[in-house]
């Protein structure tokens, strides 16, 4: 539908979005590991959530188990299918993640993260609890990272090439409501591809949720300004005392 390409969107509260960069590196390093050793049944089946192994329907052989099966919530959100799909993820996380960052700070970033892929895997393991097949991607934190930037910046404008060719630029809101909206319509509708609408729309509605309770105080909600007095005027003359002393507000 979109590609982002850039976002006129400053970071106001931190230097630089450190751990933003640390999971694209994280994901690109692990997925050239994996590229260069094969991409072995072990490690899909032992780090990718299975929603029979976690719903104990079915269980793992003991030589593909390599975490606890809680831990995959998590750790299929670095293992990806082919290049596309890393760099597609990986492109949205740099476009959007570091105002996310930004809004609720380092280490609230990666519990913000963590928690989006949780729910994007959860919600998928809910409407197919049967299912053997292994999850794979961070698209259930993305689109968490996504909804949240919808609901704080929605009239930042955008850089996007639509439908993969016509670059534009925007406002936020028109691209991030129209891939949303996508995301629940194909859910509703589904398809025969191989992928998991359900984690994209779990890793939504956990995003939407919790940069309202994570974000800044005084980080506003949809690019509401904050208006707060002025400073009060100055001057270096001399006071009068014969002057009765007043105040005199500047415009925001």
């Amino acid at each position: 539908m979109f590609i982002p390409l850039h976002d006129a969107n400053t970071l106001k509260h931190i230097r630089l979005q450190y751990i933003t960069l640390a999971i694209i590196a994280a994901n690109v390093i692990i997925f050239v590991f994996m590229a260069a050793g094969g991409s072995s049944q072990a490690t899909v089946y032992g780090l990718g959530y299975v929603p029979a192994v976690v719903n104990d329907v079915a269980e793992l052989p003991p030589h593909l188990v390599l975490v606890p099966e809680g831990f995959t919530y998590v750790t299929y959100a670095f293992l990806h299918g082919d290049f596309l799909h890393l760099a597609g993820n990986m492109l949205f996380l740099w476009v959007f993640g570091d105002n996310i960052e930004d809004a609720v700070g380092h280490f609230r970033f990666l519990l913000f993260y963590f928690a989006c892929a949780a729910a994007g895997a959860a919600f998928h393991g809910m409407l197919a609890p049967g299912s053997e097949i292994p999850l794979v991607g961070a698209s259930g934190a993305i689109a968490g990272i996504v909804a949240a930037y919808l609901i704080l910046h929605p009239r930042v404008k955008v850089w996007v090439l639509a439908f993969g060719r016509i670059p534009l630029r925007i406002p936020a809101f028109i691209p991030l409501i129209l891939w949303v909206g996508f995301q629940m319509l194909m859910l509703t509708v589904g398809d025969d591809s191989n992928i998991s609408w359900a984690t994209h729309v779990g890793g939504i509605l956990c995003g939407a949720i919790l940069i309202v309770i994570l974000k800044r105080p005084e980080v506003p909600l949809f690019d509401r300004h904050i208006v707060t007095p002025a400073a009060v005027e100055t001057t270096t003359a001399e006071p009068d005392p014969a002057r009765k002393p007043t105040t005199r507000w500047g415009r925001q």
